[in-house]
């Protein structure tokens, strides 16, 4: 339902979706409506009308989300979900250890939200159809980041030539450099982009001359221009929020550099994890 007020008029307008008994409850709440058949619409006259109808509108919400969330409760008393993951309480709710894929498998589902007192998931259950259908993702990412399960595929992975690049690209990145074209470096007051860390701060650059055993490590670094050593920090959670989108997306030669201006959706997922870690940091 989409409402409108008329700056000329006291009253408003108000389109309903097609369904008799909201009607039926809308004529009820309000007898002095009119139908407008031009408008496909319903003019509620008077200077509260505004109010009364968004009172109307949250009232309806409610009792439309207590009848999904019944209808939820079924779905799940018939066909449950049986996981050690998952506890149903008056919602359910759903405590993994840490995993990104769950975590992003989660933020798909409507209503989902995090609990920091739990330190867990929430979901209601007017959402368990589309929380069933991620369920086997949800399950099998939760199992993989069983403390012993990283533990064994950590022992497994030893001394495998997968192993070692790891290793060398985990103590790249506690250096917290990036090779930079020294005559387009980025700027130094704004978060920026890059295809290898995400979302980052530059710090400084301290002219070193990026070698070719490093350079190696990042594919997407454009070897034929002169690079220096940038160092960088995770952008805060406040930097990313006062740091305005671009207008549109990266362009070959902005990967090629190596940074480029952040957009919209890189800029909320960036938000989101920023959250979390000061979530996890209180």
């Amino acid at each position: 339902m989409s409402v409108e007020q008329d700056p000329d008029n006291e009253g408003v307008e108000a389109a309903l979706e097609f369904d008799r008994m909201t009607i039926e409850r809308f004529r009820s709440t309000f007898p002095r409506a009119r139908w407008n058949d031009d408008r496909k619409a319903w003019w509620v006259p008077g200077k509260t009308a505004g109010r009364r109808v968004a009172r109307w509108r949250a009232l309806e919400q409610s009792r439309a989300d207590v009848h999904a969330d019944a209808k939820g409760r079924d779905a799940f008393a018939f066909d449950p979900i049986v996981s050690p993951y998952l506890e149903a309480a008056a919602e359910l709710v759903v405590s993994t250890p840490y995993s990104k894929t769950v975590v992003d498998e989660l933020r798909q589902i409507p209503f989902a939200r995090w609990d920091d007192v739990r330190r867990a998931w929430v979901v209601p259950y007017r959402a368990y159809e589309e929380l069933r259908q991620r369920w086997p993702d949800i399950e099998a990412a939760a199992q993989r980041a069983e403390p012993n399960e990283r533990r064994r595929r950590r022992e497994e992975a030893k001394g495998t030539d997968a192993w070692l690049e790891a290793q060398r690209r985990a103590s790249e990145r506690r250096k917290r450099r990036y090779p930079m074209p020294v005559d387009d470096l980025p700027p130094a007051d704004r978060p920026v982009s890059t295809s290898a860390f995400g979302i980052v701060q530059f710090v400084s650059t301290g002219g070193e001359l990026v070698d070719e055993a490093a350079l190696a490590l990042y594919p997407d670094a454009d070897g034929s221009r002169d690079l220096v050593w940038a160092t960088w920090r995770p952008a805060t959670l406040e930097e990313l929020v006062h740091t305005w989108p671009a207008k549109s997306g990266p362009t070959a030669s902005d990967i090629a550099r190596g940074w480029w201006f952040s957009t919209k959706s890189e800029l909320v997922a960036a938000r989101k994890a920023a959250r979390s870690r000061e979530r996890r940091s209180t």
